[in-house]
């Protein structure tokens, strides 16, 4: 692991730099809605997150106002349900459609599940485009995320490292069926499946609770006294097992490698409970996303190329600092937010990946 420096990750290498993160777009599929091109728009978009207060989907909002007003032809409305759960997004995403907007962003909370309401929100005259997570489905317009499974590699290695090339290491994920989180875990497994003296324990279930997380890795240390590390797959997942790690006082002893970089996150990088974060750069999503969407408003035309590549940096206690590791930390609020200088033509390419999962 470059400690440190920030780390690109491509589809095929490592390299010293940045993390260049694929991104899973589907096809315009023949029920998907064709529009009439209006050039001076104003457009209502509704953005539906995968949960509302996380930061990490705070901050996509802030790059998707930012790119809206930028624009001045998009008018956006945030709504999300209190928890990661498809019975809760459903209600919701059914109410838009109801409104007729021109168009939802949204990160589907499950990668299943949400194939239907989707269609539904389509066959009323509604096009979708996923952003963070996505459906096993080619429905909707687009979709903009990470490279999921390239992050979890990049923690596998970055954990390996961190406790010394052998013990025994864990993972805290989410809920199963969330694609981003399913592909971390995947990434993780297959990684750290290549390091002979590490034995992996396997993965809980934190159902996106950071106190559920803590409660898990209390457990799970009590039952491997001997645990040397642990990788939590996304922001609360993370956040609870840091805390399950100090609740134990092994604090320095087992190592924490989290995905994503909220304010409790960086606390916790800070004070040494986490060791390494994963910042993927959720503003860059909402702005290529509502890029996007103003595109295909504007023209009536499917969104073409279908793949995008967004960034992802390596977070270390040496780099917090540097402006261009600290512009990727997620925020509260959109106060501070600076409007990024990324288009979809510099973020086109990757590879199409299946499925959807919460980011943070």
């Amino acid at each position: 692991m470059v400690m440190g420096k920030n780390v690109t990750i491509g589809r095929r290498s490592v390299v010293v730099g940045g993390i260049g993160a694929a991104v899973s777009v589907g096809f315009f599929g023949a029920a998907a809605p064709r529009v009439r091109a209006r050039q001076d728009g104003p457009f209502r978009v509704v953005f539906i997150q995968g949960v509302i207060g996380d930061n990490f989907y705070i901050t996509m909002d802030c790059g998707a106002r930012a790119k809206a007003a930028a624009l001045g032809t998009i008018e956006l409305e945030t709504q999300g349900p209190e928890q990661f759960d498809q019975s809760l997004q459903t209600p919701i995403l059914n109410a838009v459609v109801q409104t007729q907007p021109d168009a939802i962003m949204m990160a589907p909370n499950d990668a299943q599940g949400m194939i239907a309401p989707i269609q539904a929100a389509i066959d009323a005259g509604v096009p979708v485009l996923c952003v963070d997570t996505t459906i096993n489905s080619d429905i909707q317009l687009a979709d903009v995320s990470t490279d999921n499974v390239e992050g979890g590699r990049l923690a596998a290695r970055g954990l390996a490292e961190a406790i010394g090339g052998s013990g025994k290491v864990f993972v805290v994920n989410v809920n199963p069926g969330i694609s981003t989180t399913d592909q971390r875990e995947q990434g993780f497994a297959e990684e750290i499946a290549l390091f002979p003296d590490i034995e992996y324990l396997g993965q809980e279930y934190s159902n996106n609770d950071a106190n559920r997380a803590a409660a898990i890795v209390s457990a799970r240390l009590q039952s491997d006294p001997d645990l040397a590390g642990i990788f939590g797959t996304n922001l609360f997942s993370a956040q609870g097992a840091a805390a399950g790690v100090r609740e134990q006082g092994q604090t320095g002893t087992v190592k924490v490698v989290g995905f994503d970089a909220g304010p409790a996150q960086v606390q916790d990088l800070q004070s040494e409970v986490v060791d390494l974060l994963i910042a993927q750069h959720p503003g860059d999503i909402g702005e290529i996303a509502v890029q996007l969407l103003h595109e295909f408003l504007t023209t009536g035309e499917p969104i073409e190329p279908k793949t995008y590549v967004t960034g992802a940096t390596i977070v270390t206690r040496e780099n917090i600092e540097d402006p261009e590791a600290a512009r990727y930390l997620y925020l509260a609020d959109c106060a501070n937010y600076v409007l990024s200088d990324v288009t979809p033509a510099d973020a086109a390419g990757g590879t199409p990946e299946a499925g959807a999962t919460p980011s943070a």
